[in-house]
């Protein structure tokens, strides 16, 4: 008997990731803020409901893909989680802060349930290749049992212990460096543009050689030329995750003035109306500082 599963966001990596346990024979009851988005996954056979705690029952494991800490919170009301009660498990693959997750995993065991944090490194085309990967972290018997559930559309799955906060404080980091990333191959390119070198032909070469990884291939042709649509994640909740970043340091006493600079190119990209473009769009603040107006939207 396929297994059942609570989903509860529907964002652009929400319905990657249903549409996914779908195909792999789970059954899915969805739940999402804007309902006409779930009607691609009644399509495929999902049942969706009105209201998030109808999605969810007794003893069994429900899925959230979440904007940010309110939505979370909001939404895994004590009424909710007391329904999902003994032996129900919640995996949260929300990029929150730590310290929301911590909180939530106590409520949960108040109530019986278990909370796993597991925020993904995927954008939707990474879910649908299979090619994304998780850091989790949490209650070992909850993390074991959801195991099999994330396999079917990750690549790798990297255990961080029991602190149900260590996974969030991972996927923060993560963020943070492909933020940084970018910033750093908007500057480079730019020089090299401003030098009379194309921004393809740097990029054909570096990210053939010496950066070689997947963020610098994927998001450096992103930069190289300056295509921020369509929005697989955007502006505002890069933003929102590098908050979370520097809030965290700030937390733990550490210092991160690249996340400082990178949080002045969110808030800047924002202020000029970019809000509607992929995250990777901060690399136009290296162009507008240096002259440049290309074929953007600015």
């Amino acid at each position: 008997m396929p297994q059942k599963i609570a989903f509860l966001g529907l964002g652009n990596l929400g319905t990657s990731i249903a549409e996914s346990l779908i195909n792999s024979g789970f059954e899915l009851t969805v739940w999402n803020r804007t309902a006409a988005k779930a009607k691609p996954l009644v399509d495929l056979g999902a049942k969706s409901v009105t209201d998030p705690i109808d999605a969810v029952t007794a003893g069994g494991i429900v899925i959230s893909v979440l904007a940010d800490d309110a939505a979370v919170e909001e939404i895994f009301s004590i009424e909710l989680i007391e329904k999902l009660g003994e032996n129900g498990v919640h995996i949260s693959m929300s990029t929150i802060s730590p310290e929301t997750s911590r909180r939530l995993s106590k409520i949960h065991e108040n109530s019986g349930a278990s909370y796993v944090a597991a925020p993904i490194f995927a954008r939707p085309e990474a879910v649908k290749a299979g090619i994304g990967n998780i850091s989790i972290s949490g209650n070992q018997v909850a993390k074991d049992l959801v195991k099999p559930i994330l396999q079917t559309f990750v690549k790798g799955i990297y255990d961080f212990g029991d602190d149900p906060g260590a996974a969030n404080v991972v996927k923060l980091a993560g963020n943070f460096m492909i933020a940084a990333s970018i910033e750093m191959m908007a500057e480079a390119f730019t020089m090299a543009e401003k030098n009379g070198i194309s921004r393809q032909s740097i990029y054909d070469m570096l990210t053939q050689t010496l950066f070689a990884a997947p963020v610098f291939r994927n998001y450096g042709l992103t930069v190289a030329h300056h295509t921020y649509e369509p929005v697989a994640f955007g502006l505002p909740l890069g933003l929102k995750d590098i908050n979370l970043t520097l809030k965290t340091a700030s937390d733990s006493g550490v210092s991160m003035p690249i996340a400082d600079l990178v949080k002045n190119r969110f808030v800047s990209a924002i202020a000029k109306g970019r809000d509607d473009l992929d995250w990777g769009a901060l690399a136009l603040g290296a162009s507008d500082d240096a002259g440049l107006k290309g074929e953007y939207r600015h």
